[in-house]
């Protein structure tokens, strides 16, 4: 289920979707998509926790990540049905 972001998080899927749509990605595409080294794990975190984002381990290294991003349609659908539920 999906919860709603904050503005500020929201901004980051906004340029993470408007990179990658719905294609997999991993943590240093995301840095270099948002040219924020130092917040990427946070803000792929947060979108995670929200609902935003998908992650699997990487089949050759499970050390490292791919991620891949809700549809904003599918995550709006989400947050109507959760509201409507309260």
């Amino acid at each position: 289920m999906t919860d709603p972001l904050p503005k500020w998080t929201m901004k980051k899927y906004s340029i993470l979707w408007r990179t990658f749509k719905d294609e997999e990605f991993n943590h240093d595409q995301a840095s270099e998509a948002l040219h924020d080294i130092k917040m990427t794990s946070v803000i792929l975190s947060d979108l995670k926790r929200a609902g935003w984002l998908d992650i699997k381990l990487h089949p050759g290294d499970s050390r490292k990540r791919i991620y891949t991003l809700k549809h904003p349609e599918q995550a709006i659908l989400e947050l109507e049905k959760r509201t409507k539920k309260q």
